[in-house]
């Protein structure tokens, strides 16, 4: 998800060029969220195909099945076989913070490659590295961020959280999500 926010250090207007560069959320993580929300908006005994939430938001079918295939593995949500089959939401989103449904869908949260395994680490300055330190401490930093997020709270459609469709107060652009 590649959010069109305004540039605060040039001013020269949306961040949607190559040289605005944003940290991205996953499309998997991306599709689990948006199925979410949609099933978070429907009474808890509904069942939602995968079939629906594709034709709603155009999003990939068997993408979105692998997601929703790795959330019913979690428990989060429960699927019902058969004809009018699909899932339906069993875990309570408000338990559920946006560090560990990423980790869920992703694997090991690290936003830095060091930070996954530094036995696994490719990075050639690995050795030589004056930063290891601080990017640590900014994966940590990020990661608590996240933790402090319920999906319930992100994912809420009356959420004091920022609302990315809304037209900014000083101008007449919009700033949508950019796919």
């Amino acid at each position: 998800m590649l959010l069109k926010v305004r540039c605060y250090w040039c001013d020269s207007g949306w961040a949607t060029s190559r040289r605005h560069r944003v940290l991205k959320v996953h499309r998997k993580v991306e599709y689990g969220l948006i199925a979410l929300r949609h099933m978070h908006g429907k009474p808890r005994e509904n069942i939602t195909s995968v079939r629906e939430i594709c034709n709603l938001y155009g999003i990939p079918f068997d993408a979105l099945a692998h997601v929703l295939s790795i959330l019913n593995a979690k428990g989060i949500l429960k699927s019902e076989q058969g004809t009018h089959g699909g899932y339906r939401l069993l875990e309570n989103l408000k338990n559920i913070n946006l560090a560990e449904f990423i980790g869920m869908i992703e694997g090991q949260l690290a936003w830095i490659e060091c930070a996954r395994d530094e036995a696994e680490c490719k990075c050639g300055l690995m050795e030589s590295c004056n930063i290891i330190g601080p990017m640590h401490d900014f994966n940590r930093r990020l990661i608590m961020f996240l933790k402090s997020i319920t999906l319930d709270e992100l994912l809420q459609l009356n959420s004091d959280l920022i609302n990315i469709s809304r037209k900014p107060a000083d101008s007449g652009s919009s700033a949508q999500p950019s796919h």
